[in-house]
């Protein structure tokens, strides 16, 4: 299984790349260390370091801090990921208008989730127990194909509120939802989840 995301490419985007993508990034990559993992921010300033706050939250979460830069959202990101993840929205949409054709590998956090672990319309229900699980770029694009078949979400239910500014704990608690959204992905794209029994 460790090599199934091995030549994957995602990316995590955020408005600032402070705190929600940068801990997205770290967390999934703890999970699928095989794959490049990355992120960035919309509106990001260049500043090498990770944030004290999130390093501290990512610290509790089992992710590693070191050797973090924040870095601008460009054309160029998008169109090497195989996997565009906006935290917001707002994120998945710069992320089209920057490389229009990428529309099919740009969702949400949430929504992806929503999609590839088949909450209404499944995009990976095997036929079996012992069918084979749909390999990640088969999970992407199947999500892709039933996105607009499926019921519209509200924008809170498509998003991860953003944390800046906020006291620790809020920032902690977004740390430990995007945790979990690290774990689904992971187990998504390591082919396990349903195909294995998991609870979502």
């Amino acid at each position: 299984m460790a090599d199934v995301a091995a030549h994957l490419t995602i990316l995590f985007i955020c408005t600032g790349n402070v705190h929600r993508s940068p801990l997205a990034e770290r967390l999934l990559a703890a999970r699928l260390p095989e794959a490049r993992v990355g992120s960035a921010g919309t509106m990001a300033q260049h500043i090498t370091g990770m944030h004290p706050a999130t390093r501290s939250v990512l610290k509790q979460l089992g992710g590693n801090g070191g050797g973090f830069t924040s870095r601008r959202l460009t054309p160029k990101l998008v169109a090497e990921a195989d996997l565009v993840l906006g935290l917001e929205r707002e994120h998945r949409e710069t992320a089209v208008r920057l490389w229009p054709v990428a529309l099919r590998k740009c969702f949400t956090v949430k929504e992806f989730l929503r999609l590839a672990t088949g909450v209404g319309e499944s995009v990976w229900r095997p036929e079996s127990a012992h069918a084979e699980a749909a390999p990640p770029r088969e999970v992407i694009s199947r999500a892709a194909t039933v996105r607009g078949s499926m019921a519209p979400v509200s924008h809170a239910a498509d998003g991860i509120v953003d944390p800046y500014g906020a006291p620790y704990d809020v920032l902690l608690a977004c740390g430990r939802e995007i945790d979990g959204a690290a774990a689904t992905l992971a187990a998504l794209l390591l082919e396990r989840g349903r195909a294995e029994g998991t609870e979502w």
